[in-house]
This record gives structure tokens, sequence and C-alpha cells, in this order.
């Protein structure tokens, strides 16, 4: 199948340690940690280790306390609460990297940023949305569930051929998704990369979580199938805003060199509002960047 032009410039040539000559390049969805740089595969979960020796030393100490001062029960109940409300924060807010890290921006001082796009291919509102970044000679990421790829498969080859990324965002994108085992979330990505790679010739390795959800089984998952989770340092919250005036400035007053742009190709204020929106983010300075460039990693297999 023939490759976009744009996407075959992010491919690199992997190089063998051992002889230093080029080694032979891999697609197939089993190659994902090969190209992935080592600093994702050596990372432990030390925030949610630490956090757990803290709250266990504590609750030892509370006990000790408790069997010297009589302090009493209802003193357990707000540590658990604590407990709880920590693995909470650490689950839902993606840049803590409490359970697993992910890339939420690019260390940079140029004012460069970078945007996302989730949850297509979304029909007519993914196809506004590429004629708005066509008309403005801009390239963005697209994280595609791998189910809407059905019957939207030249819209996905067209995501590629005007020179933008394609990533995984699972295949199912499951309600209940981070309540899955940790090979059943595998499977799912690995489903995902399989569908996009029968229509486009590529597997992608840059993963973002459905929802920004992270736990110990898809830290797993993600690094037994070798993907790199992605997040980001803007969330739009554009499914939730429907006045655009309110989501311009949200996303305006929140840009920094480096920021990584969380929008939705479901989200009809999105598209109404995408025009302007890059009107203003180049008024501000900045310039728009496709992910893969402005964190310099490859983004397929």
């Amino acid at each position: 199948m023939a490759r976009s032009p744009s996407a075959e410039r992010t491919k690199t040539t992997p190089v063998d340690a051992g002889s230093g000559a080029p080694a032979q390049e891999h697609t197939h969805l089993s190659s994902f940690r090969k190209y992935t740089p080592q600093f994702l595969f050596n990372q432990r979960l030390l925030n949610i280790r630490i956090f757990n020796i803290i709250f266990i030393t504590l609750l030892l100490l509370w006990i000790g306390a408790d069997h010297q001062f009589r302090i009493g029960s209802p003193a357990y109940g707000w540590l658990l609460l604590i407990y709880v409300s920590v693995l909470f924060c650490g689950s839902y807010f993606i840049q803590l990297g409490f359970f697993m890290k992910s890339i939420c921006s690019a260390q940079t001082k140029e004012q460069v940023i970078a945007l996302g796009f989730d949850d297509g291919p979304a029909g007519g509102n993914t196809t506004r949305i590429l004629d708005v970044l066509k008309e403005n000679n801009l390239e963005a990421a697209f994280f595609c569930i791998g189910k809407n790829i059905r019957g939207r498969e030249d819209q996905l080859k067209r995501i590629l051929q005007e020179g933008h990324m394609i990533g995984n965002h699972s295949f199912s994108h499951h309600r209940f998704f981070d309540l899955f085992s940790s090979r059943k979330m595998m499977k799912d990505l690995q489903r995902m990369s399989r569908a996009c790679f029968e229509v486009t010739g590529f597997a992608p390795r840059f993963f973002r979580p459905p929802y920004g959800v992270t736990n110990p089984n898809l830290k797993k998952a993600v690094l037994q199938g070798g993907f790199i989770s992605i997040g980001w340092s803007i969330r739009s919250y554009d499914t939730v805003i429907r006045n655009e005036e309110r989501l311009l400035a949200k996303i305006l007053t929140a840009l920094k060199p480096g920021a990584i742009l969380l929008l939705h190709d479901t989200s009809d204020t999105t598209v109404q509002l995408l025009p302007r929106l890059l009107s203003s983010i180049q008024e501000k300075g900045f310039r728009v960047v496709r992910l893969d460039k402005m964190i310099n990693l490859n983004p397929y297999a």
C-alpha cells in the first residue's frame, strides 16, 4: 500500500547497537518496543510506591498512637478517604504521572504548540477540520478510535495524505476501559493499530488513554505493547463548553511554549471555532507544529 510522503519523512532508520549498521525496518505490531526510547521502559511506579510507603508508615504510626492514646476509629476513616482521594486524582490527572509517565508537553522555549483531535474519524466534522487545516497549511495529530475507522477509511487516508499524524486512542473507547485487565487493554490497543495499518500501512505507537485515565494495568499494557503515552497540557473541555467565546478564552489563556492542546473531532463547537482559534493562536505569536515534530519522536512502528 502506498505510503504518505509526509509520513515517510517521519520514519527513522534504527541502527544496530553492535555493528553501527542500519537495522532491518519492521512494521509488524510486535516491533513497537524496538523503536521506543528506552527511558520509557525503565520507568517504575515510583509515585504510587512512595505514596503507599508513606501511607503505610502513617497508618502504623496512627495505630500505635491509637493504642497509646485511644484516638478512636473515625481517624481511620479520614486516612482511608485521603488515600482514595489521592488515587483518584492520580488516575484522573494524566499530567501528574502518578501511575505512568505520559508526554504532556515539549520542553522548549520556542513559541510552538501542537494540536490534537481525539475520537475521530468523525465524518463531516473531521472533514471540516481537515479543510480548515489545509486552508491554513497546518499539520495536527488525530488520535483515532479503531471502531470509527470502518466506513471512513478514505477519511483516515486523507488525514495521513495531508501531512497529519495518526495516533491510537484505543479500538473500543469503552466507558469502562480503565477497568479492563492489562491483557484486555493491550489487545484493544493492538486491534486499533492493526485496523489503522490495514488502511494506511502505518501502525501508530503514540497512544492517548481514553478519558485520560491511567492506572497500573494501563501502564503494563502500554509498556508491553511498546506504545508511548501522550497526554496534554491544555484540556479544552470542548465537549462540555458550548460557548465559543468561553472556549476560546480558556484555550488562549493557557497557551505556553511546547503546549499540547486537546480538542475533539466530535465537538461542533470546535469545528465552528477552529478558524478563529488558529488565527488567535497566530496573533499571540505562537506557531502550530505537528506533535511528533515538536517532541522529536517517530509516531509509527
